[in-house]
């Protein structure tokens, strides 16, 4: 309870603010929606099914390359970590993608799959799999080998050890991987729409800056980062249950 009292004053705090400063006209209405406002039109959207339509669609192309992206990535860390050679010969590319800003991939990517939703997907995977790849490499390199040692000295087998010293030490720096990987698949959607819009958060954002429907574009802003805010979360409470003994290091 104290927890969520800390992390909630704040922006309950700037919402009141907000509120107070709009009612008596000290930030202009037409570029500073009051919340109370924004709700309003927030529910109107939803009882019309448009914002739920959109953010499914966002929600769909996000959840595919993350699922993609995610699983290639964790396999590609793991075999990284284990074969110094694979290493050695994975790491610069991995190292190059990582450092190039996803969106600069997008109109390679349109050229060879069309406008349609291939080419935003494969963009997404990309970005998912460079940092779960990554987390999951340095959580090899992070397993202490005294505890090796010490398991094959006990008799267990190549199985044993992974089962039982590898995959519980690494766990921790996987899910912080994921964790990271699910934001930028949010992120990386909604860029994707809108710079191609077609349909989603991202398409709703631009089609409302476009009409100055300056509440219709908060409430997709307030969208995306309340999804962002709802998976972090829930990934976090996720971990925390099947890996306690991880909080202290992820």
């Amino acid at each position: 309870m104290k927890r969520a009292g800390l992390a909630l004053w704040l922006p309950v705090t700037l919402l009141g603010v907000w509120q107070i400063l709009t009612s008596l006209r000290w930030l202009d209405p037409l570029f500073f929606p009051a919340p109370s406002t924004l709700l309003s039109v927030a529910w109107q959207m939803l009882r019309q099914g448009e914002l739920t339509e959109q953010t499914l669609h966002t929600l769909v192309r996000m959840f595919i390359g993350f699922t993609a992206g995610s699983a290639a990535g964790l396999l590609c860390g793991l075999v990284m970590g284990s074969i110094p050679s694979v290493e050695a010969s994975l790491e610069p590319l991995i190292s190059a993608i990582y450092s190039t800003p996803n969106l600069t991939l997008l109109p390679l990517l349109m050229m060879f799959f069309g406008v349609g939703n291939t080419a935003g997907i494969i963009l997404i995977a990309t970005g998912c799999f460079i940092l779960v790849a990554t987390h999951a490499l340095d959580a090899v390199r992070r397993v202490n080998h005294a505890y090796v040692e010490l398991a094959a000295n006990y008799g267990a087998n190549r199985v044993a050890i992974l089962r039982k010293v590898y995959i519980p030490a690494c766990l921790p720096g996987i899910f912080t991987g994921m964790r990271l990987a699910v934001g930028r698949a949010l992120i990386i959607a909604v860029s994707v729409e809108l710079v191609s819009p077609r349909d989603g958060l991202g398409s709703m954002i631009w089609l409302a800056w476009q009409t100055l429907s300056t509440e219709r574009l908060y409430v997709g802003v307030l969208t995306t980062a309340f999804l962002g805010l709802l998976f972090n979360v829930a990934l976090r409470g996720l971990e925390t249950r099947l890996i306690p003994w991880g909080r202290r290091t992820s």
